[in-house]
């Protein structure tokens, strides 16, 4: 069944959704399942990300400790041959801010670090992921999709979350389960010519054990 499909908004299912970047603390409420950074884009960042080709946008996978995230972001930047420039440092420079947030919500001495363009069907499926808690943030295209499930079907009420917002989702892993029923996926756009960029941060505590 294809759902509603609804800009974020507090739906009264254990998500929380502000406009500091304090409630992303709020993912260890009780009954929180979700926390969202609701932020707007700047025009000119967006206008500039939206631009590059997708063989020019930032992609890669590493395990880190947040305090070196920016140096690495900056190398994976450089891989790409992303344009050196005042968007891409706001880009580098907001990657590493949101891990330092994301590690201190977590109290992780490591992350794990993805970058990924995405222009087809990744993780079409509602889901839960198997960590304690994960950070989403997409810089560009369709960003995460939520909803509550029931009895094992699909959400029939989506909600995207907006570009450029950060929104943190407890895991299966979190010690507590609020019982909201509260699943995700990336949003279905294959065929459409959209690439999106998603960036992915996982409390990490030791980097020997980590899969």
């Amino acid at each position: 069944m294809i759902g509603v499909q609804e800009k974020a908004r507090d739906l009264s299912t254990g998500v929380h959704i502000g406009q500091s970047a304090e409630t992303l603390h709020r993912i260890s409420d009780a009954a929180c399942a979700a926390a969202i950074w609701d932020r707007p884009p700047l025009p000119t960042f967006q206008s500039w990300i939206d631009a590059l080709p997708p063989a020019q946008l930032p992609s890669a996978r590493v395990i880190l400790p947040a305090q070196a995230v920016k140096d690495a972001v900056t190398t994976i930047c450089d891989a790409a041959e992303t344009p050196d420039c005042m968007e891409r440092t706001r880009l580098i420079d907001d990657i590493a801010a949101l891990a330092d947030i994301f590690a201190g919500v977590m109290a992780t001495p490591y992350l794990r670090l993805r970058l990924a363009c995405i222009t087809t069907n990744s993780c079409r499926k509602f889901h839960l992921d198997a960590v304690t808690a994960r950070l989403i943030c997409t810089y560009r295209g369709t960003g995460t999709q939520y909803g509550v499930a029931r009895d094992g079907a699909d959400p029939t009420r989506i909600v995207n979350t907006p570009t450029c917002a950060p929104i943190v989702l407890r895991g299966s892993r979190w010690p507590t389960h609020p019982a909201s029923g509260l699943v995700h996926r990336s949003p279905p756009i294959e065929g459409t010519g959209e690439a999106r960029l998603v960036l992915v941060l996982d409390p990490i505590d030791d980097p020997e054990d980590a899969p």
